[in-house]
């Protein structure tokens, strides 16, 4: 392959991600209502995270994505401060999608981010470690009986 289409598919490569990240800063919109915005290299990093997730769990998005959906549903949690608030937006990407693995596909997008905040409002008191070790394992080793 040549220098010139290398350079090409890496500098249309970054103008996509950027486009994504824009479109991600978007969201700020409503986290700012409680004090939470992600910078421009956050939400390029979230991206970046979730092409990760994505490839390692061997699953595809299609769309928009999830991130956008973690966003709406957490931001407002008492538990979400500006300190590590993109840490914890990727630390839930993550366990995101391995319980969408684990859960066998029985919940939708929007099912198990609801039990998640639900969880992570309740009953882990907003510990990340809770949540994925307590409560999403005991809710997907129930799904997986039905």
């Amino acid at each position: 392959m040549s220098n010139k289409l290398q350079a090409f598919q890496k500098n249309a490569a970054s103008l996509m991600r950027n486009k994504a990240a824009d479109k991600l800063l978007f969201y700020n919109d409503e986290s700012i209502k409680h004090g939470l915005v992600l910078t421009k290299e956050q939400a390029i990093r979230l991206l970046e995270a979730k092409d990760e997730e994505l490839r390692y769990h061997g699953r595809l998005e299609f769309g928009e994505g999830i991130i956008g959906k973690l966003i709406t549903a957490f931001c407002d949690s008492p538990y979400m401060n500006k300190q590590n608030y993109s840490e914890t937006l990727e630390r839930l990407l993550e366990i995101f999608y391995y319980y969408k693995n684990e859960t066998d596909e029985k919940l939708s997008d929007n099912e198990l981010i609801d039990y998640m905040k639900t969880f992570f409002n309740g009953s882990c008191e907003g510990s990340l470690e809770l949540l994925e070790s307590r409560e999403l394992d005991s809710l997907a080793r129930a799904l997986r009986r039905k």
